[in-house]
């Protein structure tokens, strides 16, 4: 390893993952800053420095159908990968969730004897309880977000730590509900719905028709309705979708995405990130599941939990309402919504129980121990220079 300017090859396939990754490139740099990066990475990542092998846009697919249509695009990438590791032997290589492709890169590397650092386990608690063995064998070191995660690890002997969640230094505030009423143009006096279709474009297509269908059953002189648009879809696309209602009166907010949160009456959100955001900002929010059929199916048969939204696994309760596959219609967010929007004992038991998991959540921080371990791990497995 090149002491000064070790190469660290990142692997990170969607918004999410690109996101944490981000900031733990920028806090290394303040201990190894000449460190070269490479590999799979979005604009966030790009910015603080990777030099991307593939299109970052390429990778955002979600469910079996949609994986096996890209399936040669994905064998393509463990390929190149491949001879890219036994190549260029890169001195670590730190793999950020996405588990279907990182798992197979992770016995790439290994193969390669490239030190691999998991960043965000494998839900494998949920699911696919083999790819516990998976981290044993190919991995030196998993980086887990969730506090319940290092316990289950441990009992596998699997080297691990509990680094905190990302979220709790990526949420920030640049406006307050006055600025950003202004900046919208915002009723200040309505409630405002906000909802959050998803960040891949295959995902969008099957929420926001039926998020827009859902806003249209309340009342417009009482509601503001604010949609996001993730920078990861396609502007046009997402306006063509929203162009199919025209006369629905709603506010599409590009950016300011957790100020959209924090002063939203209720959230209405596709599962994912967004809902642990909502939940850990304080702001209920019902969660929102819905794939192609197929896959739906074939997943039902492996999922090993009763619960899909985060919020409610860490906390281990019943607390947000999910809607899942065909019980998530327009009717049925309206009404849930509704309804919990009418019990304000409810609402401020939830908001408690929110404020218990921000606690869980808040400590220790990634941007303080990812540099430290990332160190800790370049040194134990340097190479010998010849």
């Amino acid at each position: 390893m090149n002491q000064q300017s070790p190469l660290i090859f990142w692997l990170a396939g969607e918004s999410s993952g690109d996101l944490h990754a981000a900031l733990v490139m920028r806090a290394l740099k303040g201990v190894l800053p000449n460190a070269r990066h490479v590999g799979i990475g979005g604009p966030r990542m790009q910015a603080e420095g990777l030099k991307p092998l593939y299109p970052f846009k390429r990778f955002a697919v979600m469910g079996f159908i949609e994986v096996i249509k890209h399936l040669f695009f994905f064998w393509k990438v463990e390929r190149g990968i491949k001879s890219y590791m036994y190549k260029e032997k890169p001195d670590l290589c730190i793999l950020v969730d996405y588990p279907g492709l990182n798992l197979r890169i992770a016995n790439i590397a290994d193969h390669a004897r490239v030190p691999v650092l998991y960043y965000i386990c494998p839900q494998f608690w949920a699911w696919k309880h083999d790819r516990v063995f998976k981290l044993k064998a190919m991995t030196r070191h998993v980086a887990c977000i969730l506090p319940f995660e290092e316990e289950m690890l441990n009992i596998h002997s699997i080297n691990c730590s509990f680094v905190g969640h990302p979220i709790s230094e990526e949420i920030a505030f640049e406006l307050d509900r006055d600025s950003f009423a202004s900046f919208w143009r915002l009723d200040k006096d309505k409630k405002w719905l906000a909802f959050f279709p998803g960040s891949r474009e295959n995902e969008v297509k099957r929420m926001l028709d039926i998020f827009l269908d859902a806003a249209a059953f309340f009342d417009p002189d009482e509601y503001e309705f604010l949609f996001s648009r993730a920078r990861s879809v396609d502007h046009n696309f997402y306006m063509d979708v929203i162009a199919k209602h025209p006369k629905l009166k709603i506010h599409v907010i590009d950016g300011y995405t957790y100020e959209m949160m924090k002063y939203a009456s209720f959230a209405i959100s596709t599962s994912g990130t967004a809902t642990l955001e909502c939940a850990y900002i304080g702001t209920p929010v019902a969660i929102c599941y819905k794939v192609n059929f197929l896959s739906y199916l074939i997943g039902k048969h492996f999922v090993r939990i009763k619960r899909i939204g985060l919020p409610n696994i860490i906390l281990d309760q019943d607390l947000l309402p999910e809607l899942v596959q065909n019980d998530l219609t327009a009717k049925n967010v309206h009404q849930i919504v509704s309804r919990h929007l009418a019990e304000e004992e409810r609402m401020n038991e939830i908001k408690s129980q929110l404020a218990q998991l921000k606690e869980m959540l808040s400590q220790p921080k990634p941007s303080q121990m990812m540099p430290k371990l990332i160190l800790e791990l370049l040194e134990r497995y340097a190479r010998p220079a010849f």
